[in-house]
C-alpha cells in the first residue's frame, strides 16, 4: 500500500488519530514481517542503517499529520514551527536494531502563538499508539547544559544527536548547545565512561552466551571509544581521526569485526522476535541460518557463527583497549605521579605502575623475544598484568614461525615462572597467543555447546592455568609444592593444553596428548615427564567422571580408577589438574560436595595405590576392556548392552579370556531366562552353564565326580547370571552326553542331595584372606588332587550360604591349586574358624 495517498485520504475525511495510528501501525506491521528478506540482503551496518531511515520516515509521516490536523490548510513553513525531532542513542548513531528502543528526543522553544504542547502530546500519542516503543525525551533548547550536566547517560546520548524532521532553525541552536555539552569538563566525562566501563567488564564478562553489546570488546565499548573521541576531538564519526589518531589498517580490522557484530545482533533481534543482544545456545541455530553461514553439518554452522563472534569481539576489544589509552592519555595524567613512575622504569618507555607494565604509545617496537623476556622477568616476583599500550606493542612484533633456542628456551621458562597465566594472558590479549603455544591453534575462539562449560576452550585453558598459579587448596598445594621443578613446569603445560585437542573429529584426550607430547619434546621436557604429561591429559576428566557416574565407595570402581595412574605422583598431579580445571569451567562450579567427593575419591585411590597386586590385575582389565570396544560386533551392540559388560565385576574374567571370547560369552548370557548349557567333547569334556535360578553345585560336582575335574571357573556376568565353567580331564562318548544332561538338569533341584567323601586336606595347605579388597575375601587351596574335593567344598559353602564370585581351579601333577574369590556377605569371614575346622583332616 502506498501509505502517504492513505493518509491523505483520512486526513481530507477528517479521520479521527486512532484512525491514522491504526493504518501505521498496519504498515509498520507489514515492514516488520519483510524484515528478514531486507536482511538478507543488506545485513550488517547498512540494514541498520536502512531501519533506522525506515523508522525515520515512519516519524517523520507522524510530524507531518500532526502539523495537518493541528493547523488544517493554514499549514505555516515547518521552520516556523519551533520544534525538532532529534534521533538519541544508537538511532541517533544511524545503528538502531530491529527490537531495539527508539530513543527520541523532541527539542522546542516556547513561542506565542503555537500550541507547542499539544503537539508534542499529539506527536506522541499517535506513535505510542502506531506501536513505537519510544523512550522519549522532551526539552527547551535553553535547559539541555542544564540536563546534560545532571547525568552522565544523558550527555551520552545527546551527544548523539541526529536531526530527523522540524526546524532546522531549532535544531541549528540545538547544535550549537551540543557542542557545548561535548567541550564541557571532557576529563570528568571521560573518567566516568572508563569506570563505567569497567563495572560492565565485570558484569557481563566473555562467556559461552555472550553479551555482545554490553561484554568486554562489545558494541558498547565501541561506543566508549567514539565518546572519548567526541569529547576530545569534537568529531561526528570515528572515522575522522584515521590517519592521524588512529592507524588505518587497525580501524578497518575493527570496522570488519564491528560490521559482523552488527549483523549478529540484527539477526538475533530477527531470530528471538525481540529484543535479545545475548548469544542464547537456543538462538544459535536461527541466526546462523539468517546470516547464510552454510555447512553440510549444522553444527559445524553454529560453531563457526559462534567462533566468529569470539573472534570479532576480541579484536573490538584488543582495538578499543589501546584506543581508550590513546584518546583519554591526557585526561589520565597526574603529575604526582611521575616520581612512582620514574621508580618503575624497566627499559626506555616501558615501565611498571601499579603491579601493570605499561608502554609509551607510538613507540618502535622490538623483538617479540625482548618482550616475552621482560615479561618472564616480571612474572617472577608478582602477578604482574600487561596494559593495552603494552599489549599493543607485542601485537607489532613478529613471532617467528621457526623458533629458535632462546625463543623456545623463552616459552619453557613462562611454565618454570610462579605466575604462568599472566604471561600467558598477555600473549592472549596481545593476539600472539596461538602462534607462541602452536598446540592453541585450533582451540582459540572455540565454543563448548556442553552446558557445563560457562566459557569458551581459549579461556578455560587460561583460567584452568590460572588456578594452578594462584593454588591454595589445603590439599593440594602441599602436593604440587613437593613436586620438583620440572614436573610443576609440565603439570603447568598440562593445564593449558589439557583441553587442546578439541574441535577434531577423534577424542579430544587423545588427540589433546599427542599435540602435548609432540610439543612438550619442542621445550625439551624429559621422555618421562612427556609420558607422566601424556596420561594426565588421556585422563583429565577421569575424576569428574568418577566421581558423577560410578560408585566411588566401591573398591572395583577405585581400582579401575587408579590402574591407569600406577603411582602417588601421577594421582597427585591429577588430582590438581581436576581441582583447577573444574574452578576454571565457571564460578561456583567447584563446590563443596565436588570437593568432598573428590577427597574421597582420592584417599581411596591412595589406598589401592598400597596394594600394587590389585593395581596390576585391574590395568591387564582395562588393556582388555579397550581391545574389546576395537571389536566391530561390539560397537554395534547397543549401548546399555555394552555397559553391561563393562560392567562385570570380575576382573580375571577379562585377564583370563579374549575380547572375541568374552563377547561371545555376554552374548549367550543376553538370551538367559533360568539356566542354559552346552557341552563339549572335541577333545576333553567341557560344560558351560549359564544360569540365573540357583543350582545344587555339590550335587551337581558330586554327581560329576567319577570324571577328573581339572578346572572351574564361575563369574558373575549381569542381570542376575552366572558363567559357570567345568572341565574335565576325561572324555565321554556321544551316547553319555543326554545323561550329562540330566545330571545338570537335576542340579537345579536344590532339594536333591549326594553323599559325599570327605577329601583330606592339611591345616597349611588353606590360606583365607579376608583383608583381600573391601569386597571380597580369597581362599586357596593347594593339595593333591582328590576326586569330589570340589563337590565336597562347593556343598560345605552351599549349607553355610557363601557365594562363590569366582573360582579357579588348575591341576598339575597331581596337585591341585583352587583359588576362589569369594563375596564378603557376612558368612564367610566371620564362619573362618569354622569352614577350616570343617575342610582340614583334622576336622
Amino acid at each position: 500500500m502506498d501509505l502517504n495517498i492513505e493518509i491523505e485520504s483520512l486526513l481530507d475525511n477528517g479521520a479521527p488519530d486512532f484512525e491514522i495510528s491504526k493504518l501505521l501501525k498496519q504498515a509498520v506491521g507489514e515492514y516488520l514481517e519483510n524484515l528478514e528478506e531486507i536482511f538478507k540482503e543488506t545485513q550488517g551496518k547498512a540494514f541498520l542503517v536502512h531501519h533506522t531511515r525506515k523508522i525515520d520516515s515512519f516519524l517523520s509521516t507522524i510530524y507531518k499529520v500532526v502539523l495537518r490536523k493541528m493547523f488544517l490548510e493554514f499549514q505555516p513553513m515547518r521552520n516556523s514551527v519551533p520544534i525538532a525531532l532529534v534521533a538519541l542513542g544508537s538511532y541517533g548513531r544511524e545503528q538502531l536494531c530491529v527490537h531495539s528502543d527508539i530513543d527520541l528526543m523532541i527539542v522546542y522553544k516556547q513561542t506565542p502563538g503555537y500550541n507547542i504542547n499539544e503537539i508534542i502530546e499529539k506527536i506522541l500519542y499517535i506513535a505510542w499508539d502506531a506501536g513505537f516503543q519510544l523512550g522519549h525525551r522532551v526539552h527547551e533548547v535553553s535547559e539541555l547544559q542544564e540536563v546534560a550536566k545532571s547525568d552522565i547517560t544523558i550527555k551520552t546520548a545527546l551527544m548523539e544527536s541526529r536531526f530527523i524532521i522540524g526546524s532546522n532553525f531549532i535544531w541549528m541552536e540545538t547544535q550549537r548547545e551540543l557542542r557545548y555539552i561535548r567541550r564541557d569538563d571532557p576529563k570528568t566525562y571521560t573518567l566516568e565512561k572508563l569506570t563505567e566501563a569497567q563495572l560492565r567488564h565485570e558484569k557481563f564478562p566473555i562467556s559461552m552466551e555472550p553479551n555482545i553489546k554490553e561484554c568486554l570488546g562489545g558494541i558498547r565499548d565501541a561506543n566508549l571509544v567514539f565518546w572519548i573521541a567526541s569529547v576530545r576531538h569534537n568529531v561526528f564519526r570515528l572515522k575522522e581521526l584515521v590517519g592521524t589518531v588512529l592507524d588505518e589498517a587497525d580501524y578497518a580490522e575493527y570496522r570488519t569485526a564491528l560490521e559482523f557484530i552488527f549483523r549478529i545482533r540484527a539477526a538475533l533481534h530477527l531470530t528471538a522476535g525481540k529484543k535479545e543482544d545475548t548469544l542464547r545456545l537456543d538462538l544459535v541455530p536461527g541466526a546462523a541460518a539468517l546470516l547464510g553461514i552454510e555447512k553440510s553439518d549444522p553444527k559445524k554452522a553454529q560453531k563457526e557463527l559462534v567462533s566468529r563472534t569470539f573472534q570479532a569481539l576480541d579484536t573490538i576489544r584488543k582495538k578499543t583497549a589501546y584506543w581508550k589509552g590513546v584518546l583519554a592519555k591526557p585526561y589520565l595524567y597526574d603529575a604526582e605521579d611521575i616520581s612512582l613512575l620514574r621508580k618503575g622504569i624497566v627499559e626506555a618507555g616501558i615501565f611498571r605502575c601499579q603491579d601493570t607494565l605499561y608502554a609509551k604509545r607510538d613507540m618502535k617496537p622490538k623483538t617479540f623475544l625482548h618482550y616475552l623476556k621482560i615479561l618472564l622477568k616480571e612474572a617472577q616476583t608478582l602477578p604482574i598484568a600487561a596494559d593495552a599500550s603494552f599489549c599493543h606493542l607485542i601485537d607489532r612484533t613478529e613471532v617467528p614461525k621457526t623458533k629458535g633456542k632462546q625463543l623456545i628456551g623463552a616459552i619453557k621458562q613462562i611454565f618454570h615462572s610462579p605466575y604462568s597465566a599472566f604471561v600467558i594472558e598477555a600473549l592472549f590479549k596481545s593476539g600472539k597467543l596461538a602462534k607462541t603455544i602452536t598446540p592453541m591453534r585450533r582451540v582459540m575462539y572455540l565454543p563448548q555447546f556442553d552446558g557445563y562449560h560457562h566459557f569458551p576452550v581459549d579461556i578455560h585453558s587460561i583460567k584452568t592455568l590460572y588456578e594452578l598459579d594462584m593454588l591454595k587448596h589445603e590439599t593440594l598445594k602441599p602436593l604440587f609444592e613437593k613436586l620438583d621443578k620440572e614436573s610443576r613446569a609440565m603439570l603447568k603445560l598440562v593445564a593449558l593444553l589439557h583441553d587442546a585437542g578439541k574441535g577434531r573429529v577423534r577424542d579430544h584426550h587423545e588427540v589433546g596428548a599427542d599435540l602435548f607430547k609432540v610439543y612438550a619434546k619442542k621445550l625439551g621436557f624429559s621422555e618421562e615427564l612427556i609420558k607422566e604429561g601424556v596420561l594426565l591429559i588421556k585422563h583429565h576428566t577421569r575424576m569428574t567422571k568418577t566421581i558423577h557416574n560410578e560408585d566411588i565407595y566401591d573398591e572395583s570402581t577405585i581400582s579401575k580408577f587408579a590402574a591407569p595412574l600406577a603411582s602417588q605422583k601421577m594421582l597427585d598431579m591429577l588430582f590438581i589438574l581436576t581441582y583447577c580445571d573444574v574452578r576454571a569451567v565457571g564460578e561456583g562450579v567447584y563446590n563443596a560436595f565436588t570437593d568432598r567427593m573428590l577427597k574421597t575419591l582420592y584417599y581411596a585411590a591412595c589406598e589401592i595405590l598400597e596394594k600394587p597386586a590389585i593395581i596390576d590385575e585391574t590395568a591387564k582389565r582395562l588393556r582388555r576392556e579397550r581391545a574389546l570396544k576395537r571389536l566391530s560386533e561390539f560397537k554395534e551392540l547397543p549401548r546399555s548392552m555394552q555397559r553391561k559388560i563393562l560392567s562385570i565385576e570380575s576382573n580375571l574374567f577379562f585377564i583370563k579370556h579374549p575380547a572375541a571370547e568374552i563377547l561371545r560369552i555376554a552374548l549367550q548370557a543376553r538370551g538367559v531366562i533360568d539356566y542354559a548349557m552346552q557341552i563339549d567333547t572335541k577333545e576333553a569334556l567341557r560344560i558351560e552353564i549359564y544360569r540365573k535360578v540357583p543350582i545344587n553345585l555339590g550335587y551337581l560336582l558330586g554327581k560329576l565326580s567319577h570324571l577328573e575335574l581339572v578346572g572351574m571357573e564361575i563369574f558373575k556376568l549381569f542381570d542376575g547370571v552366572k558363567y559357570f565353567v567345568l572341565e574335565f580331564n576325561d572324555t565321554i562318548s556321544k551316547e553319555e552326553v543326554p545323561t550329562v544332561e540330566q545330571i545338570i538338569h537335576d542340579s537345579f533341584d536344590m532339594e536333591k542331595t549326594i553323599r559325599l567323601v570327605k577329601p583330606v586336606i592339611r591345616p597349611k595347605e588353606i590360606t583365607i584372606d579376608c583383608e583381600h579388597s573391601k569386597t571380597y575375601a580369597t581362599m586357596q587351596i593347594k593339595t593333591s588332587n582328590q576326586r569330589g574335593l570340589m563337590a565336597y567344598v562347593a556343598h560345605y559353602f552351599d549349607k553355610l550360604g557363601i557365594d562363590i564370585a569366582s573360582a579357579v581351579i588348575t591341576t598339575r601333577k597331581d596337585r591341585v591349586n583352587d583359588f576362589f574369590l569369594i563375596e564378603k556377605n557376612g558368612r564367610f569371614c566371620t564362619n573362618r574358624e569354622k569352614i577350616l575346622k570343617e575342610l582340614t583332616s583334622e576336622g
